[in-house]
């Protein structure tokens, strides 16, 4: 054999033995189920828009946006309880924080429940804005850029600025009596709107301050990241704007928007989720992991779940005068918002292989 066959058979036994390590999309579940998730708050909107000052279309459409998300909150639960990786992590606080949200809410409710709803309200409201935050991350991390500090307080001043504009320009009064206030809400929906003085300046200092912070998102984005990675997140992101702009157009229409796009998206990622726990080899067989191993358990496990949430909702919605149902939704919702920090950690490198993700960070 010659000195030149012999390298043409070396080089074709190292081509044999060399593999090609795909690489990782940009998207999380695929092009077109992204933007459609990252978008999803834009059908509910204009559908609780439609019903315009329709007191019953509005609070009938309402009921069913948080009647979709008390549907998503349980879901945290098993994923911490049901995962005795996770449990270990924690002990302590899984295992008193339950006692604990109780009792904060049994005697919050009897001190006063504007003052309930108010903080449930903000703390809600921070805890979807920071699931925006935590998505864009994953598509960061997808990149392989780490612009979190750069992300986060932009999704903070977006929200913010909405806030205030609701603040310093809504017709809160109109917005009460299209949702059917009663007249002691009334009477502090009015006091309200006697600060808008206030929300006016801190408005506009808010907007500058988003175009600011969103410009320099933009400048490092291109700095960093190719353009396959940006058409991804940049898709995301305007949705994002977007759903903080329509709460600025019709609060209502965007809240609503706002609350059930939150709930969407987490029955997604959680699905995403369990998919790749499935296809792991090196997941331990805990309860959740065993109980959606295959696309048959995860279909009987789905149907189970929201036929115990049906049922549950069922009997306790008029349990004393709904009360049951009320502190249901502010013990399940606490816990869900707390464990939530917890179970996505991106650092970890078992939850970011779930979204495929390779990069170190």
């Amino acid at each position: 054999m010659t000195v030149g066959g012999t390298l043409q058979s070396s080089s074709m036994l190292i081509q044999r033995d060399v593999h090609v390590v795909p690489r990782p999309s940009a998207w999380i579940h695929g092009r077109i189920t992204d933007v459609v998730l990252g978008w999803s708050w834009l059908p509910v909107a204009l559908i609780v828009h439609s019903a315009g000052s329709s007191v019953s279309r509005i609070q009938t459409l309402m009921g069913l946006v948080f009647l979709v998300s008390f549907a998503h909150q349980p879901l945290t639960l098993g994923l911490v309880y049901g995962d005795t990786e996770q449990r270990h992590l924690h002990r302590r606080l899984y295992r008193w924080a339950p006692l604990v949200a109780a009792i904060a809410i049994a005697i919050g409710l009897n001190v006063s429940l504007a003052l309930v709803g108010i903080v449930a309200g903000l703390w809600n409201a921070e805890h979807t804005l920071m699931q925006r935050y935590g998505v864009i991350r994953i598509y960061g991390r997808k990149a392989g850029d780490d612009h979190g500090r750069i992300e986060k307080p932009m999704l903070v001043v977006w929200l913010f600025t909405a806030l205030m504009f609701l603040g310093a320009y809504a017709d809160l009064p109109a917005l009460g009596a299209r949702i059917g206030v009663d007249q002691t809400n009334a009477k502090s929906i009015e006091s309200l709107n006697r600060i808008a003085g206030f929300g006016t300046a801190l408005f506009w200092f808010a907007a500058l301050a988003s175009v600011v912070l969103a410009w320099r998102w933009i400048q490092a984005e291109h700095m960093t990241i190719s353009s396959t990675a940006r058409t991804a997140k940049w898709i995301y992101a305007a949705g994002t704007l977007g759903l903080v702009v329509a709460v600025m157009i019709d609060p209502i229409a965007g809240i609503a928007g706002y609350v059930a796009a939150h709930s969407i998206e987490y029955f997604a990622i959680v699905h995403r989720s369990l998919i790749r726990r499935s296809s792991s080899t090196d997941v331990v067989p805990t309860a959740i992991a065993t109980a959606t191993s295959t696309r048959a358990r995860r279909t009987v496990s789905y149907i189970s779940y929201f036929a115990i949430v049906g049922a549950f909702i069922a009997i306790t919605y008029r349990m004393w005068d709904g009360r049951v149902y009320g502190f249901a939704i502010l013990f399940l919702g606490g816990l869900h918002i707390l464990y939530d920090g917890l179970v996505w950690k991106l650092r970890r490198p078992s939850v970011a292989a779930r979204f495929g993700i390779v990069s170190p960070m």
